[in-house]
């Protein structure tokens, strides 16, 4: 099926629509905090599917249905072991000390809680990963368009980044997060149907079963021996890589998606954003990675007189990028291909916007007001976080050429991930719970980690490692960074001064008042829905096991 003149309008009228947003909320910017943290006046359950959204991009779309078809069911532990206790701890632990502190970003708490180059060297190391994870979804949508439209990537490129840059810097965060709410039910509606089809045309779940490779219809029995599953990794490389370090070091520590909860109307709704988006969470395997099941199912078994639905790149391996848009183009006819393609489209945006949100307040607040103008007006600020949205993109398209070298945009994420938040988890975990850690310490423990996955990289590509997958080396190489960041803070903070603790009230664990909401009803306690979230993702993994 190729796009019709209808597929073209909803498409258009869907690009109008996101501007119309941004139009209308440009009138609620007066100043730099409502550009930047939309004057923390959002309700809990918008900043909640903003939230989630945020982490809609092509790394939820195209990358998990890639992942499916590339791992199996496996790819499921993403969600339940990889998101969901991360949500929990973040919403019920971590949430009181940055909204509490009044910081403006995470770097900023790292200079209340350490020091100013812990500060300084956080937001350049994140401000770098942004940008790199923005080009990944300008990537993604310019190879649908590429495959769909006909378009060269670098036209398709150019227009998802003009489309984004306008509407971001219009209205600013509460733009972002806005669109993204509307982002999330298009993403729903649009690939509900195409599950559905899908599965009905392998058969049925039992069908879809029986034409997938061995190993891909469990979650967890196979992960006894690296060779027993198509991700190559064991429990433990699963547990401590992806479901605590990558986890906890990205749900918890990303300003990406902590933002969104920092933009809540109160302390409780902060709280609460992150057990919000928990909910759907466990429930997008079923919509992002059942097509790449379906995909991989139709490449192993053809229909009769049908090609294999993956093509193989040059170095023999499947373009497992390529599942969801081959897939759009299988089932969806005239209309419904419009409504795939702008599905699509709104992942592309929510995610390039909401690291380009996250970009503009680091550069801004903690890089050139910390180190080039200090004592600026507040206006001369709302200027430069416009003009950090326009360098943040077109440094985004550079990217998204980097992003073209890997055939899974998954494990490239992932690796940026390992060299990035996974030491940076290590020295928020001490920090916000061992108030002996000191700036020393946490400095060249970042240092020191983010070396270690450089250095396991490099080993890597010069063959002096080897993994059965690309996602079981981003996994210990997390592990790897986390250990060593863990002990040089440990160390360095031992053997250096540590802060007064009146200085750290508010800052650490055991220094602060604990948080309680009396006026709020039981269901609404972020701990009632923390149990409940905790209770539905145990079952989902025993059902699946």
């Amino acid at each position: 099926m190729h796009p019709q003149w209808i597929d073209y309008a909803v498409l258009l009228i869907y690009a109008v629509f996101v501007l119309g947003i941004g139009l209308v909320l440009k009138r609620s910017v007066h100043g730099s905090s409502d550009f930047f943290s939309a004057g923390r006046r959002i309700p809990s359950w918008i900043t909640g599917l903003a939230f989630l959204s945020a982490n809609l991009g092509a790394l939820e779309v195209m990358g998990m249905a890639a992942n499916g078809a590339k791992y199996g069911l496996i790819t499921n532990h993403f969600y339940w072991v990889g998101a969901i206790p991360a949500m929990i701890f973040v919403g019920v632990f971590m949430m009181p000390f940055y909204y509490g502190s009044k910081a403006r970003s995470v770097p900023e708490y790292l200079k209340l809680r350490f020091d100013e180059k812990t500060r300084g060297l956080n937001a350049i190391t994140f401000a770098g990963m942004t940008v790199l994870a923005s080009g990944i979804n300008m990537f993604a949508m310019a190879k649908v368009f590429q495959l769909i439209l006909g378009w060269s990537m670098d036209a398709s490129i150019v227009v998802s980044a003009l489309v984004v840059l306008a509407y971001t810097i219009l209205g600013g965060l509460a733009s972002s997060i806005y669109n993204e709410v509307l982002q999330f039910f298009l993403i729903v509606f649009g690939f509900a149907p195409l599950v559905t089809l899908g599965v009905i045309d392998v058969g049925g779940w039992q069908g879809l079963v029986a034409k997938m490779p061995p190993g891909f219809a469990h979650a967890w029995s196979g992960l006894d021996s690296p060779a027993h599953n198509p991700m190559g990794i064991e429990w433990f490389g699963m547990i401590m890589g992806l479901g605590f370090v990558l986890s906890f070091g990205y749900w918890c520590t990303d300003f990406l998606v902590v933002q969104r909860a920092m933009a809540a109307e109160d302390m409780n709704a902060a709280r609460n954003t992150p057990l919000i988006a928990a909910v759907p969470k466990m429930l997008f395997p079923f919509l992002v990675i059942t097509p790449g099941l379906i995909a991989v199912a139709l490449t192993m078994h053809p229909a009769a007189g049908m090609a294999p639905l993956l093509q193989t790149l040059p170095d023999g391996t499947l373009d497992y990028n390529n599942a969801l848009p081959m897939l759009l183009q299988r089932y969806y006819p005239a209309g419904m291909l419009g409504l795939g393609l702008t599905a699509l489209l709104a992942s592309f945006m929510s995610g390039m916007a909401g690291n380009v949100t996250a970009f503009n307040t680091v550069w801004t607040y903690d890089i050139y007001q910390a180190y080039i103008r200090k004592d600026a007006p507040d206006e001369h600020y709302l200027w430069m976080g416009r003009a950090a949205t326009v360098a943040g993109i077109a440094i985004s398209i550079g990217a998204a050429y980097i992003a073209m070298n890997f055939n899974n945009i998954m494990d490239y994420l992932q690796l940026l991930f390992s060299f990035f938040n996974a030491p940076l988890f290590a020295t928020f975990l001490l920090g916000m719970f061992w108030k002996r850690a000191t700036g020393h310490g946490a400095f060249w423990g970042l240092v020191c980690g983010t070396g270690t996955a450089f250095g396991h990289w490099l080993a890597l590509k010069q063959g002096l490692l080897h993994y059965p997958s690309d996602m079981a080396s981003n996994f210990y190489a997390a592990i790897y960074a986390f250990v060593v960041c863990l002990t040089v803070t440990v160390v360095i903070s031992l053997l250096t001064k540590p802060r007064p603790d009146e200085e750290l009230v508010g800052l650490v664990y055991s220094l602060t008042p604990k948080v309680e909401a009396p006026d709020v009803p039981w269901y609404r306690q972020p701990k009632v829905l923390a149990g409940i979230v905790l209770l539905m993702t145990v079952g989902l993994n025993v059902i699946f096991w």
